[in-house]
């Protein structure tokens, strides 16, 4: 078996606390129980890196407009933000982790995440 190894695959979740970190990749998808669109942002720096996904519902829009803010993007009601806006951008994060109980099997998980942004 071949198994292909892309650029920053060898780093490792980052360390809790705070972290500086530059924006490198933003992917698309929908969210595997209620189908609620998303983009996932990965942190990453020299030490590691860590990966959130921001929500496009009426409750994840305020972490969504945060997100562009903080990252020196300029935000107006009635205009598009485009994710691609994201990659690069350099900014401080938070990193911690969450618990919750995973809807299929009902047993506790727990995600390394960026919690908190706060612009460079």
């Amino acid at each position: 078996m071949k198994i292909a190894v892309e650029k920053g695959m060898e780093k490792s979740l980052l360390d809790n606390g705070r972290q500086r970190v530059t924006i490198t990749d933003v992917e698309e998808g929908t969210s595997e129980n209620k189908g609620i669109p998303f983009f996932a942002v990965r942190f990453e720096n020299d030490e590691g890196y860590v990966s959130h996904r921001f929500y496009l519902s009426p409750a994840g829009m305020p972490n969504v407009i945060a997100l562009f803010k903080d990252a020196g993007i300029e935000v107006k009601q009635d205009a598009e933000l485009d994710t691609k806006q994201l990659i690069g951008k350099e900014l401080q994060i938070e990193v911690g982790e969450r618990s919750y109980n995973d809807p299929e099997t009902g047993n506790e998980r727990t995600l390394k995440q960026a919690m908190n942004y706060i612009g460079s």
